[in-house]
């Protein structure tokens, strides 16, 4: 019989209740790292036992956001509603090993049964613990059998040792009074038969950790290994919320953050690697562990995400910032090839793709661009003059790019005897209109020749 370790299996497994949060992709990225580096499996099981509060559009934003993220699932997802009947099976192992017991309780009498139970200072305990006389006909609630004394230890891979006492646990509801299984055992369940070997998850499930691993012992099943991952706080350390901004994948999405980068930054979120800060995915699935993951809550900072996002900004190639910007602008008419030249000459000074939208918005201009107010100040007789001569000049070039151009402005600026501060308003005026754009030598190369002398010209003519 071979001793080798069983393959590791992580899974991803969000409530599809709303959108796919910043906290819950963070999660999903860690269980993806962990399988790619131990060369495992990473699933994605949607959690949708509550049929009321599970929606299609949430199921669907889910999934969209993990794709844009580039954390696809090995294999189909699950969808645990269609794991009722397994889940039921299990509930009646636990009733046949004497784990759990149905309780015939009125909600009134849980209420007050938990009321007094917590006036005792002890946890929940049914007197349908110990009685056997209910009609298994009649409305009743399946619940674990919590051990009455010692204590429930995990050993945390982040967390550490963590210890409860087992009188402070209640018996928890295995199967609801419709027959819908709890929380607690569908996950069980489930992550058994998908055979997830490691559960990498926010700590605001650790409690649960408690429960699930008796549920694990009871039947006979081993217990995976647990990692439980402090929660992102917002920039002043409190619980992240709507007041510190975006919460949602697809919010940074529209806010023009790649994929590549919120994968580089959620995962220097509360794990590192030494002082390493822009990294690509191979690095990171090569170092990743779960022992480097920190204890104290990460901090969620716009300033070295936008950081992070300006690096990979510059690495991606110029058609590919394109395309996302041009998805961006719906219907609006663009000369493809001038927005990859104008990408290619501006992206080092952007930080997401808003920025490169509004940075190549001066070349996106159809003629005859607005000149704005400034051109009655502006367009003096003289700078007209002077307009025409450059343009004569620029018009000599054989080679239409930066460099060149630069030179041709400089010559130009000594020949008339001027500063080019004299040069550099008019000549951005007539290119740009009242938009921003680059240097002179890197707007003219943007537009091109044809486009540069023929705005020229139309500042000429008015």
């Amino acid at each position: 019989m071979s001793d080798a370790p069983s393959p590791v299996v992580t899974r991803f497994a969000p409530s599809p209740t709303g959108y796919l949060h910043i906290g819950g992709a963070r999660s999903a990225l860690f269980n993806w790292l962990f399988a790619k580096h131990n060369h495992g499996r990473f699933l994605l099981r949607i959690e949708d036992t509550d049929r009321e509060r599970s929606t299609p559009e949430a199921v669907k934003a889910i999934l969209q956001g993990l794709s844009w993220l580039g954390l696809e699932g090995d294999g189909e997802p699950v969808f645990q509603h269609a794991n009722i009947a397994r889940h039921k099976d299990v509930v009646q192992q636990l009733l046949e090993v004497g784990a759990a017991y149905r309780c015939f309780m009125t909600p009134e009498q849980t209420e007050a049964e938990r009321e007094r139970a917590k006036a005792e200072g002890r946890a929940l305990r049914s007197p349908w613990r110990d009685r056997t006389d209910g009609d298994d006909a009649a409305p009743h609630v399946v619940r674990f059998r919590s051990p009455g004394e010692g204590e429930v230890v995990i050993e945390d891979v982040v967390q550490g040792t963590v210890r409860w006492q087992a009188k402070d646990l209640d018996d928890l509801v295995l199967m609801r009074s419709d027959g819908t299984p709890t929380y607690n055992l569908a996950v069980v369940a489930d992550d058994h038969d998908m055979g997830v070997t490691h559960v990498i998850r926010g700590d605001d499930h650790l409690n649960n950790a408690a429960r699930q691993s008796l549920i694990y012992k009871a039947l006979g099943w081993s217990v995976p290994v647990f990692a439980h991952i402090p929660l992102i706080h917002g920039p002043d350390g409190a619980k992240l919320s709507k007041r510190h901004g975006a919460q949602a994948v697809h919010e940074y999405a529209d806010m023009g953050y790649l994929p590549e980068a919120m994968r580089n930054y959620l995962a220097r979120l509360g794990w590192s690697h030494g002082d390493a800060e822009l990294f690509g995915d191979e690095e990171a699935i090569g170092w990743f562990s779960l022992e480097a993951i920190n204890r104290a809550p990460a901090r969620l900072d716009f300033d070295k995400l936008a950081h992070v996002n300006a690096h990979w900004i510059r690495l991606a190639d110029d058609e590919r910032l394109a395309d996302l910007v041009t998805a961006r602008l719906g219907d609006e008419a663009i000369d493809r090839e001038r927005l990859v030249r104008t990408i290619g000459l501006v992206k080092d000074r952007a930080s997401t793709l808003l920025d490169l939208e509004a940075q190549t918005r001066f070349a996106r201009q159809s003629r005859p661009i607005p000149l704005g107010g400034k051109a009655e100040v502006l367009l003096t007789d003289e700078a007209r003059a002077r307009l025409s001569r450059l343009r004569d000049h620029l018009a000599q070039m054989a080679d239409w790019s930066k460099d060149p151009l630069d030179a041709a402005l400089k010559d130009f600026a000594a020949a008339e005897g001027v500063g080019f501060g004299k040069i550099g308003p008019v000549a951005r005026l007539v290119l740009a209109g009242e938009q921003g754009a680059p240097d002179i030598a890197s707007t003219l190369a943007s537009l091109g020749r044809e486009e540069s002398l023929a705005r020229m010209g139309d500042a000429l003519s008015l």
